[in-house]
C-alpha cells in the first residue's frame, strides 16, 4: 500500500511540475530523472514496515515547575494573584513552558524593576529552559532580584539552588548559611533550607571522600 502512495505522490508531482513549465516540452527528461532517482533512494533505504520508535520522554517538567512555583511563593510569602504578569507566568511555569514564562516575566520586571519575585520567578524559569545552565542572564535576573530586596530570601535560596547545580558547593554553602544567619526563628522555609544544606554537606564529604580514593552512596538531591 505505501507504494501505491508512493507512486501516486510521484506522479502528481511530475504532472504539476510539468504544468508549471507551462507546456515545455524540454527539460521534462532531468524532471523525471530526478523523481526516479528518489524513488531508487527510498527503495534502498525506506523501511515503511518498521515499527514506529518514538523518542523516550523527557524528564517530567510540569512536575518541576509546579515544585519551582510552590516553593517561590512560600518564600516570598507574597500574594502571586496582585500581579497580572506573575499569575500567567506561573501558569505557564506550571506547564513547564519555561520560555513562555520567561517572556511575560520580562514584562513583569519592565513594569516593575523593584519586584523582587518577578525578577526570582525569571531567573528560575531562564535556568530552567537551559537545563540548569548558569548562564549570564539567569544570574542577571537573580542578582536584580537581590538588589530589589536585600532581605527577600527568594533570591539567595535560587541563586544557591542554581549554584549547586553547576557544581559551585561552596558558594551554595555561603549564601545558604548567609540566608540561615539573617531568618528569623520561625521563617516556615526555614527548616526546608536547614534540610538542604545537610544536603550539601553530605554532598561535599562524599566527593572529598572520592577524591581522597574513597566511595560512598550519593546523598539525596538537592533540588528535592
Amino acid at each position: 500500500m505505501t507504494w501505491v502512495v508512493l507512486i501516486a505522490l510521484t506522479l502528481a508531482v511530475f504532472i504539476v511540475l510539468m504544468a508549471l513549465r507551462r507546456g515545455q516540452g524540454e527539460g521534462w527528461e532531468v524532471i523525471a530523472a530526478a523523481l526516479m532517482v528518489g524513488l531508487a533512494g527510498y527503495a534502498l533505504q525506506g523501511a515503511p514496515g518498521l515499527p514506529s520508535a518514538p523518542k523516550a520522554p523527557a524528564a517530567d517538567a510540569r512536575k518541576d515547575g509546579e515544585a519551582m512555583v510552590a516553593e517561590r511563593q512560600k518564600l516570598s510569602g507574597a500574594d502571586p494573584t496582585q500581579n497580572k504578569w506573575q499569575v500567567i507566568a506561573d501558569a505557564l511555569t506550571r506547564q513547564g513552558q519555561y520560555a513562555e514564562a520567561a517572556t511575560i516575566l520580562r514584562g513583569a520586571v519592565e513594569a516593575d524593576p523593584h519586584n523582587s519575585d518577578a525578577w526570582v520567578a525569571l531567573g528560575n524559569a531562564l535556568a530552567a529552559h537551559a537545563e540548569g545552565n548558569l548562564s549570564p542572564a539567569v544570574l542577571y535576573a537573580y542578582r536584580h532580584a537581590a538588589d530589589a530586596d536585600p532581605k527577600a530570601p527568594g533570591p539567595p535560596f535560587f541563586l544557591g539552588l542554581a549554584m549547586a547545580r553547576a557544581g559551585r558547593f561552596d558558594e551554595t554553602k555561603a549564601l545558604w548559611q548567609g540566608l540561615l544567619d539573617r531568618a528569623p526563628a520561625d521563617a516556615p522555609w526555614r527548616k526546608d533550607v536547614v534540610v538542604r544544606m545537610e544536603r550539601l554537606d553530605q554532598l561535599m564529604a562524599m566527593i572529598r571522600k572520592q577524591q581522597a580514593g574513597g566511595d560512598q552512596p550519593a546523598p539525596p538531591p538537592l533540588a528535592r
